[in-house]
């Protein structure tokens, strides 16, 4: 239909409703006429087709109606008014998995995020931010001046950069106002009636169809409890359809919620969902959600949701669409009985399903949300609605990120919408009154919690509700006020309410004689209490705020607390007596009484009046609360408790508890609860101490301890048990008075800042060891913004370590930070103590200083704690410390520990420090603070002091440890005496006094310097024995370090690079002027059974383990597949496609022993979980015994005998076998052999037509007058060795199954030595190594080992099958009879036929009856003949795949060599066309020189490995220029420097080689660009290029769309690292069917791209991901470091990333070295393997 046709036929539809008398009622008749149309009578619709009519007959018409003219006319008159300009709110709607930016430096909560795109253009991109993946649900809030500090719009968004920005005043025209609010509130209204339809409802009358057809559908809904597996299983039993079909359903239905499975009559409907209910339900699940829909009901149920995203589409043309639409959608219903209709939507929510949700709330995202006044009404309503809509999510199955609920987060973050909810709606109360509903059941006969058999997801959901209140209580007030300080009061006393519930929860009883039967649950209370980690913080936050508010929440958090009836003390109180005091208290032992952890309404308690002594309020608290109320003694006995419960489980008392226990006081203590569990405990101790009589607080702690009788002197027993438990208690009681007295580090308790407290945090946690960024991020508490603090403190404290290739950055604590050490600082665990204390002494020792570890000095309490430090000198704190000394100078063992002396010498540390602070600061007469005066005094119950007895602890051999600490004390009582007699250190009597000890100290630091330097001389000693023994062994045992390095080790290059040459020696590897070849093998020793052994032809086998893959490393058509079925393999293409790989790790077995070792490996790994991902024992995996790595067959040692050769007589022969009369012997060699082996030979060889270089007359057997020798003779172990290893070339290579007889065994074994070389000439030249002299001796040992087996491969095969193979390798360079269509030399790669060549022709000496191979002699002149003949070949290669190079006129003088290129490039110009003409010779040349240097290169690794004789000295050096490397390879390889001078000394040759070379036809094509052509040197190939911001990969993954699917579901953008493709994993849209199997993108990309390896990026995760094959697979950590030097993966931590070069090296490395097999097997074999990952569907 045109377009001027529809708009009329849209317009006249218009005029018909708007003629009728109830156009809103012919509207909607039309619509159903339509809609049963569209989606009801075709019987198989096409999407496409519906999309297409249901624009065409209904929405154009509508947007008709609308305007009331053409859509377009009408929106260009729009954009001309300024009506429809962009909007300064970004509002994108986040999808699942999509990434979201947060910036930390100005947003106002961790809620506020950009999208991938406002994040890139705005000015936080240089801030410090965070990144993460959306879990759907969310918008942007890019534009929202209050989500922001700084910066709120990206440059797409700034008002200041837009040219026409919309205002609220824009309004519509009234006609069209008026239209839109009328159609507006019809199609709502159809909508909402349509989405919150019952199965029982029928359609109105405007809706109704003309003719009502029986036809039905039985619709099955997704839940989240049935599985894939079940509703498959249910599908195929209850509607008989197949798997296939079955799955398809399924994924639909988990996909948008809902599907039709059966479409029929109304009974036929009803069957189908008797059966599904009665094969989904379960003992332990509920039915699966079936409904039945007439036919009608669906279709229009379909059109509704199309109509949500047309609404979209509407209200973004112009902000009075939008305001229009929150107009309709908020209106009152007009009787009054129904909600407005977004209210009906929202409480109808649980029941929707996933498709209708989606639609709906991003209808809310796009219209009510972007609207700040209607924002604020749909606020109201969905306040109002809370608790229904909040039971509903609780009682439904769905994530909460496509429930209604999950729009709290955009509405009570807002900080004003947050102040109205408050003020205006009650918000706190709504919430918590929701929590308390929902939590109702849970409550016991005493209205405290119970979560006895809780169901754990039901309690999942409801932890969701506290969020709420979260974000409600997230931006505290600057000014407040009377309606808001009224309702947060009435929403704090609810609170209080919910805590109340929760003191003394789940109280616990001592377990005696027998352990528990049933582990109490604790999880859920502890879930709660983390959830309520932030909100209490939050409150006190909001409370200390304002003055009134914290005094008045105190009164009622003090009321609340009075009436707590938990715990209660079954006892009338009694007096206790110690030392001449009473304390007057009720009895309590936590022991033997109920004793809960939960006490939250105490800990607010302590935490509120912290703030009052912090903001000066305390002063008015008399007015608010009766003194006499605040009954100290009793407010600390809760608290005190636990923190004794703490110490009784420490010292095991509670050991038949269980672990509930353990693990709650683990959690207590923990970072995730301590801040107001445990340290509000503490500050509630303290509070007590600053108000109670130092004395009664000691003897309240002492009983509470049950230590009273034990310190009492009334306490004795001969059980053991009992003892240890008093020592262990006794010692974690000394602590608890550390703890009070010396951890100040709190504000309101002294003078400290938060950045004080975070400091001391981290270098405690630093002194335990070096520790990296994340590591002190989770041991640090977070704040409601989830931030630590760290990074505002970190430089100050601790300098940063960068990290390697491998782990991560570090920070190590600075020295002068070092002081502020506690060991017993509170927050540390026993671990953590030991570790700290460990590594303090031992770097104190290092350091030459003693090992005491001095309490530090701590700072001053405020004045409202000052009190605090009386504790460190009353009467019972002194006589505790002297009982303890007491026991310890007695040497009653069973009554002290060394760690009770140690915390009780660290108080006595920490009391003198504080005097003698005082005494610094203020005279003596007004420092009334004396615990040293007290120290010192002789007790009436004791005949001696605490100094007396500290003075008898130096000579007790068991405190030697101690003993640096004891004279640390001594001094310090010394230092505090003199302080105190106002006399300087100088003073005679006090040197009197510490003469003596200063001379005990002198004379033992001179012990101990003696001692250190009689150790180091021992140690040195030691040392040169050792390194004499060991150049011994290493003398010894030469050939063990020469030949089997242990792997991973970097090696020394190889002894044979290495030797020494005598300067007359020659250096040429071929040819008749050959040198001398180094030594065979020395003696070997094998790594199984450790004996030695030589390599010998007729000993047993020697094996080297190797590892064959296939590699697409070289290739230059990434992608491309090989098959045998034309020229490969006997020809490598020239683009190298795919090779085979064998590398080898250079460790040396007997073949004997290798196959012992290969037969239990299988026998015990058949056995373990999982093996087949490690191993594939089918195809002969195994990992070496040695150093582990991957291995798949061996590759035999062949003994190589060194040749001299006499080179008179090489000379003479020289003379006659020129290289054409060798070219004439070995075709006459070629014709002959194939006749001797045709029926009629001789009429053969009479009818054979001579080639242009072929000579009738030479005799076949003329090839055997130049030398032979017989062949050397192998034992049959060695033997069999040459058939496992060339089999498994064979098979992997060609990826076929086992065939030794398959003619192509031996071209295999050619080609995976060629390769191989090649692959080790690319890595050297890659890193920038050396040709020779680089390699570790694993790799040229294996190398080596390769290479011989390869030249001896051949003796086990047909000498025919090799003659045949040798005859069509030949026959590319020359004419050989009976041979045709062999390729063109630009199709083929040269070198590996010059491997082929070399290592074959010895297999035409071989005679009917005689086995013979060349002599020395022959195989020089072999040798030299075909790399001439190869390279000669290779240089016209090069010339003729240069036509790229522009054409330059040469200069008017030209040297030798580029003259003679010139030449040869006009003859081969008149043997071929399509030659660009007046191109220079020098060009020529530079381009020859650059191009053969790789092809030289291998040749040269080649004839090393099979002559050893030794290459010049330069070629071991990197130093050498490539115009130098040129000129040594030549001479190296017999070739002249200048490589045209071969076509020179040819001549006569040269013009029918370069007619047959440049005649093929598909040179011609080539040239012609009608075929690819390969360029020299060919492109080594790298890792792709990566971004230095990984923010620029997540925005190209954001962008990213899948090519197989149009839907929006979250992908898995996935980069190959080989060749840049972004692929989509774990997808099934993307799945590929590979050899009958379904596998998904990444598997089937591995298999073209990486020849089944495969290196890819998982973006999203962060995370690389290394392939093998189908079923073996490891993650790799992503070479991205954020500034603290560690990986992200998952991007758990969001910091920003940016590529580390040296990690991306190093993978690039491990493909380089074709070592990605071995990176796996030895991940997966380190990983307890439980669950099998599907790696072929990644």
């Amino acid at each position: 239909m045109a377009e001027g046709e529809k708009s009329l036929n849209g317009l006249q539809i218009c005029t018909r409703w708007l003629e009728a008398s109830d156009w809103g009622a012919s509207i909607l008749h039309y619509v159903a006429e339509q809609v049963l149309h569209i989606y009801c009578l075709e019987a198989e619709p096409q999407p496409e087709q519906q999309e297409q009519q249901v624009r065409e007959r209904i929405l154009h018409p509508l947007e008709c109606f609308l305007f009331g003219e053409d859509p377009c006319t009408a929106l260009e008159k729009l954009q001309q008014r300024n009506y429809s300009a962009s909007s300064q709110l970004c509002g994108r709607v986040f999808k699942e998995g999509e990434t979201v930016y947060s910036c930390r430096d100005c947003a106002i909560d961790p809620t506020c995020v950009f999208c991938m795109d406002c994040f890139q253009s705005s000015v936080h991109k240089g801030h410090r931010y965070k990144m993460h993946a959306s879990s759907g649900g969310g918008f942007c809030d890019c534009g929202d001046l209050e989500a922001w500090k700084t910066g709120p719009w990206c440059s797409q968004h700034d008002p200041g950069t837009s040219v026409a920005m919309e205002t609220d005043e824009c309004v519509l025209e009234v006609g069209l106002q008026e239209r839109a609010f009328m159609l507006f509130q019809v199609l709502l209204s159809y909508i909402t009636e349509l989405m919150v339809w019952e199965e029982s409802n029928e359609l109105s009358e405007e809706l109704q169809p003309r003719l009502k057809e029986d036809k039905y559908y039985c619709v099955l809904y997704n839940d989240e409890h049935h599985s894939y597996d079940h509703v498959i299983y249910t599908l195929q039993r209850a509607i008989s359809c197949d798997h296939s079909e079955a799955q398809t359903h399924t994924a639909l239905i988990d996909k948008e919620g809902r599907r039709a499975v059966k479409t029929g009559t109304l009974r036929c409907c009803q069957q189908a969902k008797a059966l599904i209910r009665t094969n989904s339900e379960h003992i332990t699940q509920q039915p699966l959600r079936v409904e039945i829909l007439h036919a009608a009901v669906m279709a229009h149920q379909t059109f509704a949701l199309r109509l949500g995203t047309w609404f979209q589409q509407i209200i973004g043309y112009s902000v009075g669409f939008r305001q229009v639409f929150c107009q309709v959608a908020l209106k009152p219903s007009a009787d009054g009985e129904k909600p407005c209709l977004i209210s009906r939507l929202m409480l109808h929510d649980a029941r929707l399903y996933k498709g209708a949700r989606k639609v709906i709330h991003e209808l809310i995202f796009c219209s009510l949300l972007m609207e700040t006044e209607y924002k604020r009404q749909f606020a109201m309503l969905f306040t109002e609605n809370y608790k229904q809509l909040q039971e509903d999510f609780i009682s439904d199955d769905h994530e909460r990120n496509i429930s209604i609920t999950a729009l709290s987060v955009q509405i009570f973050t807002v900080p004003t919408l947050a102040r109205q909810l408050i003020e205006e709606g009650s918000v706190i109360k709504v919430i918590l009154d929701t929590v308390m509903e929902v939590l109702r059941e849970h409550l016991d006969n005493s209205q405290r919690f119970h979560f006895q058999g809780y169901n754990s997801d039901k309690f999942f959901r409801i932890q969701v509700i506290f969020h709420d209140l979260r974000y409600i209580l997230i931006s505290k007030p600057t000014v407040w006020t009377e309606q808001l300080r009224q309702k947060f009061l009435e929403g704090f006393s609810d609170f209080l309410e919910m805590l109340r519930c929760m003191q003394g929860m789940e109280e616990m009883k001592r377990q005696f004689g027998q352990h528990i039967e049933v582990e109490p649950e604790w999880e859920a209370g502890f879930s709660i209490q983390m959830q309520l980690r932030h909100i209490l913080s939050m409150f006190q936050d909001w409370c200390a705020s304002d003055e009134r508010v914290l005094l008045q929440a105190f009164r009622q958090c003090h009321q609340v607390l009075l009436q707590c009836t938990n715990q209660p003390f079954h006892s009338e109180p009694t007096d206790s007596y110690m030392r001449k005091h009473i304390l007057h208290i009720r009895p309590y032992r936590v022991s033997q009484e109920p004793v809960s952890i939960h006490l939250p309404i105490s800990r607010l308690l302590a935490g509120l009046y912290l703030l009052l002594c912090r903001t000066g309020a305390i002063k008015y608290l008399p007015d608010f609360v009766d003194p006499q109320q605040l009954d100290l003694p009793a407010l600390v006995e809760q608290p005190l408790r636990c923190v004794v419960l703490a110490a009784q489980v420490s010292a095991e008392m509670w050991r038949r508890n269980g672990l509930s226990l353990v693990s709650q006081v683990y959690y207590y203590q923990d970072v995730k609860c301590r801040d107001e569990m445990f340290d509000k405990d503490i500050i509630m101790l303290q509070i007590a101490a600053s108000k109670m009589d130092p004395n009664h607080f000691i003897m309240l702690i002492l009983m509470r301890f049950e230590l009273f009788e034990v310190f009492n002197g009334n306490g004795s027993t001969k059980d053991q048990d009992l003892l240890k438990q008093w020592n262990r208690l006794t010692e974690e009681m000394l602590y608890l008075f550390i703890i009070i007295t010396g951890e100040r580090y709190v504000p309101g308790i002294s003078d400290v800042t938060k950045e004080d407290v975070i400091m001391r945090e981290v270098i405690h946690l630093l002194c335990i060891e070096p520790m990296a960024h994340s590591s002190l991020v989770k041991s640090l508490p977070e704040d409601e913004s989830h931030e630590t603090g760290l990074e505002t403190v970190i430089s100050k404290v601790a300098t940063f370590k960068k990290p390697g290739v491998s782990g991560h950055g570090l920070y190590e604590v600075k020295k002068e930070c070092l002081e502020e050490f506690n060991p017993f600082f509170y927050h540390y665990t026993k671990s953590q103590h030991s570790k700290a204390e460990d590594a303090q002494k031992k770097r104190r020792a290092q350091e030459g200083s003693d090992k005491a570890l001095r309490p530090p000095l701590p700072p001053g309490f405020c004045p409202a704690f000052s009190s605090i430090v009386n504790l460190l000198c009353c009467d019972i704190f002194l006589h505790v410390l002297r009982t303890v000394m007491q026991r310890v100078v007695e040497e009653r063992s069973a009554l002290w520990s060394e760690a009770m002396v140690q915390r009780a010498l660290h108080l006595v540390g920490q009391a003198l420090l504080e005097e003698k602070t005082q005494l610094e600061a203020d005279s003596v007469e007004d420092v009334i603070f004396d615990f040293s005066l007290k120290a010192r005094k002789i007790g009436t119950a004791h005949s001696k002091s605490l100094f007396h007895f500290i003075s008898k602890l130096k000579a007790l051999p068991s405190l030697e440890a101690q003993k640096d600490m004891i004279n640390w004390t001594l001094q310090l009582f010394e230092t505090v005496k003199c302080r105190r007699e106002k006399s300087s250190p100088s003073a005679s009597c006090t040197l009197d006094q510490m003469k003596p000890e200063e001379s005990v100290q002198d004379k033992e630091k001179a012990e101990r310097k003696r001692k250190a330097e009689a150790a180091k001389l021992h140690r040195q000693k030691v040392m040169a024995q050792m390194s004499a023994m060991q150049k011994n062994f290493i003398e010894t045992h030469k050939m063990l370090y020469d030949n089997v390095p242990e792997s991973g080790s970097q090696g020394e290059p190889a002894a044979c690079w290495e030797r020494l040459m005598d300067v007359g020696e020659r250096r040429v590897a071929l040819g008749p002027q050959q040198g001398v070849g180094s030594s065979d093998w020395e003696t070997l020793t094998c790594i199984l059974c450790q004996e030695e052994q030589e390599v010998q032809a007729l000993a047993p086998a020697m094996v080297l383990t190797a590892c064959v893959q296939r590699s697409t490393l070289l290739t230059q058509s990434r992608g491309k597949s090989l098959s045998s079925n034309g020229s490969y393999p006997l020809f490598m293409p020239a683009d190298l496609a795919v090779g085979t790989h064998t590398g080898s790790c250079g460790h040396v077995m007997h073949a004997i022993c290798w196959q012992k070792y290969f037969e239990a490996v299988q026998n015990t790994t058949r056995n373990r979980l999982h093996a087949e991902l490690i191993i594939d024992l089918e195809n002969g995996e195994y990992m070496c015994p040695l150093c582990k790595s991957l291995c798949n067959t061996v590759v035999p040692l062949m003994p190589v005998e060194p040749c001299q050769l006499n080179y008179e007589s090489a000379e003479l022969v020289g003379q006659l076998l020129t290289l054409p009369r060798w070219i004439q012997i070995v075709l006459a060699r070629i014709r002959g052999l194939r006749a001797a082996h045709e029926a009629d030979s001789s009429a053969e060889i009479g009818k054979a037509e001579c080639g242009f270089l072929e000579d009738r007359q030479t005799d076949f057997r003329s090839i055997l007058s130049f030398g032979v020798q017989p062949p050397p003779k192998y034992s049959s172990s060695i033997v069999e060795m040459l058939i496992v290893c060339a089999t498994t070339v064979h098979r992997v290579g060609l990826q076929t199954a086992p065939n030794e007889l398959c003619p192509y065994v031996p071209v295999m074994t050619w080609n995976t030595c060629a390769y191989t070389i090649q692959a080790m000439e690319n890595m050297l030249q890659e890193e920038g190594k050396a040709l020779f002299g680089s390699l570790q001796n694993r790799q040229l040992a294996g190398l080596k080992a390769l290479v011989q087996f390869s030249a001896v491969q051949r003796l086990k095969c047909s000498a025919t099958l090799i003659h045949n193979h040798f005859s069509h390798m030949l026959a590319v360079l020359l004419p050989v009879s009976q041979i045709e269509n062999s390729p063109s030399i630009l199709e083929i790669d040269l070198f590996h036929l010059l491997v082929g060549l070399v290592l074959s022709i010895p297999a035409m000496y071989q005679e009917e009856n005689v086995d013979l191979q060349p002599s020395a002699i022959s195989t020089a002149y072999n040798h030299l003949h075909l790399m001439h003949l190869v390279t000669m070949a290779h240089v016209v290669q090069v010339i003729l795949s240069s036509q790229d190079t522009s054409a330059v006129a040469g200069g008017a003088e030209e040297r030798e060599e580029a003259v003679s290129a010139a030449a040869l490039y006009c003859t081969i110009s008149q043997h071929t066309d399509g030659l660009k003409t007046g191109v220079s010779g020098s060009m020529i040349a530079d381009r020859v020189r650059n191009s053969v240097l790789p092809f030289l290169r291998c040749a040269a690794i080649l004839f090393n490995c099979l002559s050893g004789v030794q290459p010049p000295e330069e070629l071991f050096s990197t130093a050498v220029s490539s115009e130098d490397q040129l000129t040594l390879l030549c001479s190296y390889l017999a070739l002249p420097s200048n490589l045209f001078q071969l076509f020179q000394d040819h001549r006569d040759i040269v013009t029918p080689l370069l007619q047959r070379w440049c005649g093929n036809a598909a040179i011609l094509k080539a040239l012609k660009a009608e075929t690819p052509m390969i360029r020299y040197p060919r492109k080594r190939n790298s890792l792709i290029d990566l971004p230095e911001d990984y923010s620029v990969l997540l925005n190209q993954a954001s962008h990213f769309k899948c090519p197989n699917s149009s839907d929006e579901e979250r992908k898995h953008p996935t980069l190959c690292l080989f060749c840049g493709a972004m692929l989509c994993s774990q997808s099934p849209c993307c799945q590929e069917q590979l050899e009958g199997e379904e596998v998904g993108a990444c598997t089937a990309h591995a298999a073209t791209c990486g020849a089944g390896v495969g290196m890819f990026l998982r973006i999203r995760e962060c995370e690389i991901v290394l392939m093998a094959s189908r079923t073996r697979g490891s993650t790799y950590p992503a070479p991205y470091l954020d500034d603290y030097g560690e990986t992200d993966p998952q991007l758990g931590r969001g910091n920003p990333l940016h590529l580390c070069p040296e990690r991306y090296r190093k993978l690039h490395q491990l493909w380089l070295q074709h070592c990605i097999l071995e990176e796996i097997a030895r991940s997966l074999e380190v990983l307890n393997i439980m669950f099998a990952f599907e790696w072929q569907m990644l």
